[in-house]
């Protein structure tokens, strides 16, 4: 096969992703979903003193992942920020990655991000640049469980720890090679136009994870 072939195959193949961010709302109501089916398996779910001893939670729900022969990956979520008071401030921020294999087709799946270190955090916040997990922030597959220790060599040197949902439950992935950077016009849309709504949504989400963190969660939904 002659080099132009190649060439010719590797764009057709490369996906379109590029996508704007929805708006600031429904994102954080998406993230807010994207909890409540972390607390509905108690044995699925993120460790409590993994999120206890957290400097922030990123979610980043219905990441896309689409592609032929070379992959990409796209999705826009939210970042909560944890002070001395509980989980406080949120950012917006956007994710993107590739990938080479055969990996025909398009995949949505939901992604958690547990930043344990405030270095790696702060490196994220001041949004000078993107950061490539893996190599500008050391990311490990998080442990499952309710009562789960964190405590292992790769995890506790990890800077970020790692989850993501493709169907059903979550699990503990690598996210090696994602690309991690801060929405700047979502954040400034967030600061200057968000309604009572957008702003009830950010609080419900600090709620959730105030609930995840604590010793004792209330009962998961009834799904009707």
């Amino acid at each position: 096969m002659s080099r132009i072939t190649l060439a010719l195959l590797a764009l057709i193949a490369i996906p379109t992703l590029a996508t704007a961010a929805p708006p600031a709302g429904d994102t954080l109501r998406a993230a807010d979903e994207v909890l409540i089916e972390l607390n509905a398996v108690p044995a699925k779910c993120i460790p409590r003193a993994l999120l206890e001893h957290a400097e922030a939670v990123a979610i980043i729900p219905h990441v896309i992942r689409a592609g032929l022969i070379i992959g990409g990956r796209e999705g826009h979520g939210v970042v909560v920020i944890k002070d001395q008071k509980g989980w406080g401030d949120i950012r917006f921020i956007e994710l993107n990655g590739a990938s080479v294999g055969f990996q025909a087709g398009v995949q949505s799946s939901d992604v958690v991000l547990v930043f344990k270190t405030r270095g790696g955090l702060e490196r994220l916040l001041e949004g000078k640049k993107k950061l490539t997990l893996g190599g500008d922030l050391a990311v490990a597959a998080g442990p499952l469980g309710r009562e789960a220790s964190a405590e292992t060599d790769a995890r506790l040197k990890a800077e970020v720890v790692s989850y993501s949902r493709s169907h059903g439950l979550f699990a503990g992935v690598s996210l090696d090679g994602v690309v991690l950077s801060i929405d700047h016009a979502t954040n400034d849309r967030f600061i200057r136009d968000a309604g009572p709504e957008t702003h009830k949504a950010a609080e419900a989400l600090k709620i959730k994870l105030a609930e995840l963190t604590a010793e004792r969660l209330p009962p998961p939904p009834v799904r009707r």
